[in-house]
């Protein structure tokens, strides 16, 4: 394989004959295609895209929730070498409308009526856009079916011509331009090539060791390059690839899915531990002591290695009386899970292995296409919690002076779109991106992420103070949804706190607090005393300067919809700092002893 589009070609020699090699979980059932169906439809839908007058180095947009259909459109682009520009389905309008105008795309394919009736304003506006489909059936607008089927009627007369383009398309040309969530001012493009997308392929095909009887449930967003490039492993082997009808059907997907191995990120493992937690908390009598007796065992669970006889004997007896139903709530067939974005909390790295839920984490970004570092599977051994793992094959990575993580390789992207400069900036002469994750690498090894270069702030002491570790240990209560830590050039570090309003109602309930609504609820003495609790308790773990001396709770839950979050549920600080401006300036003008503190 030297282009993505070859990973079709590879599928064929491994199971010309699987059945559900993409299918797509809706309300109105399954759309499954094998692989014939798939390479067959992709074949079409090039067809039908030169008939349209798509040429090389033109740009696509697509804008869609995970399905079938999103692979069939993206390896028929690949083919006739137009860039693909997928596009989270739930960015602003002003980041639609930068991004638009910013790459001309000659179509744009979206996924649902509320996203045409969203983007179709937009792409009016472009000049070089001629058009925009659906993929699923809208009144009065184009279905992308229409691409496929004319496709079919113009097979015959296309066929030499597809074959002449797949040879022009070499390694080193562009494949997707993939924009960054932009956290902080205007998304920028990451132009990415096939050999950037396949040397991880590769990478991941010496990392974890899967092949085509097994299945996978895809629900992060596709669009997202972890999830996309993980995908196009999964091809190359022959998994079977289930998409998950929306993130709230998860749960019951996992099911009837019964995956073997998944993409998440830690939020999500999280809030799966958090609902099992408060499961457990339900339970009366011995059920319960058994429950917790359970928990607390594992939570002892050494990585690798390292287990007595009688602690194994011990866990045996947890597994057979709580771990098997934590198996069965995600399929009972998961042999790993493979988490990226954000820092994974250590004690939910332990207690998952110590279930069976195999849980391995790794590190990247868009720019390194993504994936630099990743503990392999538990069992191997070469795995430390707490660490994102070695560097993948063909990736070297090393600390610079400042502490900042730096990778080099076949997986760096060719530079930023119409961003020379901005290029220049994180790829130095040497070919060193420069990551602007500050890192350590433990027995000469294993990579541990400590913080964000840019998101690290100075106290008015001059103490640096890293507000992800702090976020992380804060998150790790049941009480907490989201937290920003807060303190640039102030004498101490504070914290805003986005309340897990579900647990916090019950948790208010089973305690007779009354509440009308969120504004009330986090007024209340008796919860703001709560979460100085957890706060006093987390402060216990930090150095005197690295506390967090006052909090306010805010009664907004934070999303990627709302601003809050990127589509990958990273803090966009800037946004957060300007919407609460009013709050942070009350924190730090408020006179000691006041309510809170």
């Amino acid at each position: 394989m030297t282009r993505v589009f070859d990973i079709l070609d590879v599928l064929m020699g491994i199971c010309p004959e699987k059945e559900d090699m993409l299918v797509g979980i809706d309300k109105s059932g399954h759309s499954r295609y094998s692989v014939r169906d798939y390479v067959e439809q992709v074949e079409n839908t090039s067809y039908g895209l030169m008939a349209l007058g798509l040429m090389k180095g033109d740009h696509v947009v697509t804008v869609s929730n995970n399905r079938p259909e999103w692979n069939i459109v993206d390896m028929a682009l690949s083919q006739i070498g137009v860039i693909h520009v997928p596009v989270y389905p739930t960015i602003s309008e002003d980041d639609y409308d930068y991004i638009l105008r910013n790459c001309e795309p000659r179509l744009v394919i979206v996924s649902d009526k509320l996203l045409h009736d969203k983007l179709k304003p937009i792409a009016e506006k472009i000049s070089t856009c001629k058009g925009i489909y659906s993929y699923n059936e809208i009144e009065s607008v184009k279905n992308w079916k229409e691409i496929l089927n004319l496709g079919i009627s113009q097979a015959e007369k296309l066929n030499k011509e597809l074959e002449g383009i797949r040879k022009t398309v070499k390694p080193e040309d562009l494949v997707t331009l993939i924009y960054t969530s932009g956290t902080t001012g205007n998304p920028k493009g990451v132009m990415l090539t096939h050999k950037n997308i396949l040397s991880q392929v590769y990478a991941i095909q010496k990392t974890y060791n899967f092949n085509h009887t097994h299945r996978t449930l895809s629900f992060l967003p596709i669009s997202h390059v972890f999830e996309r490039t993980i995908n196009y492993y999964f091809q190359s082997v022959g998994v079977s690839i289930y998409y998950a009808e929306n993130m709230g059907t998860i749960a019951d997907n996992l099911r009837e899915v019964k995956p073997h191995v998944f993409i998440s990120v830690p939020r999500l493992l999280e809030r799966t531990y958090d609902k099992i937690i408060s499961k457990g908390r339900d339970l009366k009598g011995i059920k319960k002591q058994i429950f917790f007796w359970a928990v607390n065992l594992g939570m002892k669970y050494k990585i690798p290695g390292g287990n007595g006889p009688f602690y194994k004997l011990q866990l045996r007896i947890a597994d057979k009386l709580v771990f098997t139903k934590w198996r069965e709530a995600l399929g009972g067939n998961v042999g790993l899970i493979v988490t990226g974005g954000a820092a994974l909390q250590p004690r939910l790295a332990v207690i998952f292995n110590a279930a069976g839920i195999p849980v391995s984490e790794g590190y990247g970004m868009t720019e390194s296409s993504p994936v630099i570092a990743a503990n392999r599977h538990p069992e191997s051994g070469d795995i430390r919690i707490g660490t994102v793992g070695p560097a993948i094959d063909g990736v070297e990575v090393r600390i610079a002076h400042d502490g900042e993580i730096l990778c080099k390789g076949p997986n760096v992207m060719a530079g930023y779109f119409k961003e020379p400069e901005l290029t220049r900036e994180v790829i130095d002469e040497d070919g060193w991106l420069h990551t602007g994750d500050i890192g350590i690498i433990l027995e000469g090894r294993y990579l541990k992420i400590t913080d964000r270069k840019k998101e690290m702030f100075k106290l008015s002491s001059g103490k640096y103070i890293a507000p992800q570790v702090i976020e992380n240990k804060l998150k790790e209560s049941t009480f907490i949804e989201q937290v920003m830590v807060i303190g640039e050039n102030q004498k101490f570090a504070s914290a805003i706190i986005s309340p897990d309003f579900n647990f916090l109602h019950n948790w208010a309930m089973r305690h007779d607090i009354e509440f009308r609504d969120n504004t009330e609820l986090i007024q209340a003495p008796r919860v703001i005393s709560r979460y100085q609790r957890v706060v006093n308790e987390m402060n216990k773990q930090l150095g005197q300067t690295e506390q967090i001396k006052r909090f306010r709770l805010v009664q907004e839950e934070w999303t990627p919809a709302t601003g809050e979050l990127s589509p990958t549920l990273k803090l966009k600080r800037k946004f957060l700092m300007k919407r609460y401006a009013s709050v942070v300036e009350e924190i730090f003008s408020v006179k000691k002893g006041d309510l809170g503190e």
